[in-house]
């Protein structure tokens, strides 16, 4: 069993007093996501001067339901949970995110309030665009910035198509489950 020692562990000061990046892992992760997957790496470089690192403890949030989207994060160590509060109250988990994974992207397109909340289930390690600094970029370097964008609506078309395919099935179950009521 772990010693009390009586202090407070916060991610305040790890975000002030922030550790250099794992570069090549960073820049494996940039690659992996769909937005950067077509920069090159003179392109990543430039990418890399607007990337924050920030950290989180296990239960902290990152970001409230209802807060400004103020940029997309990308996970580089750990676990998220995504949820959104329903009329009740309740909490709705909406997903589950891990290393590799990116939250936030939404922001980046339309600056919008956040739908839901991100809460850090382990300790997590997080790269952060923000969209004043994405806009910069995209204002300095517009190749490069379309390019970014491109991939951000591509992600949300394949999330908007699978979203329309669940919505279509809970409609077809619906519906057989009321013929199959009707004819009973």
């Amino acid at each position: 069993m772990a010693k009390d020692t009586g202090y407070i562990h916060s991610s305040f000061w790890a975000n002030i007093f922030k550790t250099a990046p794992d570069r090549m892992e960073l820049e494996q992760s940039l690659l992996a996501i769909p937005p950067f997957q077509s920069l090159t790496k003179r392109e990543l470089d430039m990418l890399f001067t607007i990337i924050h690192n920030r950290s989180y403890l296990a239960g902290e949030y990152i970001f409230y339901q209802g807060d400004p989207g103020i940029g997309l994060y990308i996970i580089r160590e750990g676990e998220v949970k995504i949820e959104r509060k329903d009329e009740t109250g309740e909490a709705i988990q909406l997903a589950y995110l891990k290393k590799g994974d990116f939250l936030g992207e939404l922001a980046l397109v339309d600056g919008e309030k956040r739908s839901a909340s991100a809460l850090a289930v382990t300790d997590v390690r997080l790269a952060v665009i923000f969209k004043p600094d994405l806009d910069e970029f995209i204002e300095g370097y517009p190749k490069k910035g379309i390019k970014i964008l491109q991939g951000i609506s591509h992600i949300m078309a394949g999330r908007l198509r699978a979203l329309n395919e669940e919505y279509f099935s809970q409609i077809n179950k619906s519906k057989t489950k009321s013929e199959s009521n009707y004819g009973t």
